[in-house]
């Protein structure tokens, strides 16, 4: 048995930022990853973050890991290991990549477990070359692999048009981006960038099949109208050998289901997200969430509130209160920030209806 203050499952933005932020107040921290090295979804990102200094503007993401383990002398940190169960009575099994099973017994935890790729039906998406956008991150930022040779991007959200930018840098050409609704979701600086490079990013448009023999060789493409349904004629094929879909994201939350996690479904936060209150402290009082596990934002949200959990739950494991408090209460105007404006206006209706009946609960 492993016994810990303060158990942190996943090591993603969210999850080092919680282990550093409770390591800092003096916290015995336990950082579980399944991943063979820190950063989640930040080894992936090659682009420079923008913004503010505190949110890392100017650092690749792929540099932000290193940023956020300052406090490695209390950190202990197992790679290439899941946590696969999570029980009542504070006991966590994991299981690592050589199969050695074992168990954990935290005094709390944050769970940091990020989120899975939403996926479309249409005819031939079981095709070889159809892709989620991470996996195409995966093959090209980690593993060095070109996908293919040309590309259709689902989704103009942040993800598609950022992972369309690094396919351009990466030789291989976006035929186009195809998103549903009638506006783009990505931020402007990000889809300026493929837009000079001659993409275009067509609105109020889906795809309607893939076809190919053994892999994808062809898309067929057309406009939606007001009530997203395909407009008879408005079809065109498109010859591309990857179909790249980037359409959203779900909370992953296997392990708060089977403890117990009270959950709700807010659309504007991906999904079905855990009741929490506004220090991310779900209706289990020893387990709070970061990150997208507790509802789908960008990767600068997620670190505010890895800190946020980080530092709230070293309060309740004995940390100085008032120490304490002040990160928290900075991490909170931190999100604010974030969230502020046009832009973050669906994720403040989101966590609204969380937090109210988090109170409730």
């Amino acid at each position: 048995m492993v016994t810990t203050q303060l158990l942190v499952v996943g090591g993603g933005p969210g999850g080092l930022a919680a282990a550093n932020a409770a390591a800092s107040l003096g916290i015995e921290v336990l950082l579980v990853d399944e991943g063979l090295q820190l950063g989640g979804q930040l080894v992936k990102q090659t682009h420079k973050f923008f913004g503010s200094r505190e949110h890392h503007a100017g650092v690749r993401g792929i540099d932000i890991p290193d940023l956020l383990m300052q406090h490695q002398g209390k950190i202990t940190v197992l790679s290439n290991t899941a946590v696969i169960g999570c029980y009542e009575d504070k006991v966590l099994t994991a299981v690592t990549g050589e199969d050695k099973y074992f168990k954990i017994r935290p005094e709390a935890v944050v769970f940091a477990t990020g989120a899975s790729e939403k996926f479309l039906a249409f005819p031939g998406n079981d095709l070889p070359g159809v892709y989620g956008a991470g996996a195409v991150q995966t093959l090209m930022n980690q593993y060095g692999v070109l996908p293919g040779k040309s590309v259709l991007m689902v989704g103009a959200g942040n993800i598609g048009i950022i992972v369309s930018y690094q396919l351009l840098q990466a030789g291989i050409p976006v035929r186009a981006v195809v998103e549903a609704a009638p506006n783009i979701g990505a931020y402007l600086v990000h889809a300026s960038k493929i837009a000079r490079a001659g993409v275009p990013i067509l609105t109020r448009h889906t795809i309607v099949e893939a076809s190919g023999t053994n892999a994808v060789e062809s898309a067929v493409i057309a406009r939606l109208d007001d009530d997203w349904q395909v407009i008879p004629g408005s079809e065109r094929e498109i010859e591309v050998d990857v179909v790249c879909l980037a359409v959203g994201l779900s909370p992953v939350l296997d392990l708060l289901r089977q403890v117990g996690c009270k959950t709700k479904y807010v659309p504007e936060l991906g999904g079905e997200v855990p009741l929490r209150d506004s220090q991310l402290k779900t209706s289990i009082d020893w387990i709070f969430v970061a990150g997208d596990a507790a509802g789908v934002e960008e990767a600068s949200a997620a670190m505010v509130e890895g800190r946020l959990a980080g530092a709230a739950a070293a309060a309740q494991l004995g940390a100085d209160k008032g120490e304490a408090a002040n990160v928290c209460a900075q991490c909170q105007a931190s999100l604010d920030a974030l969230r502020r404006g046009p832009v973050g206006a669906k994720i403040r209706a989101g966590i609204a209806k969380l937090e109210g009946d988090a109170a409730n609960a």
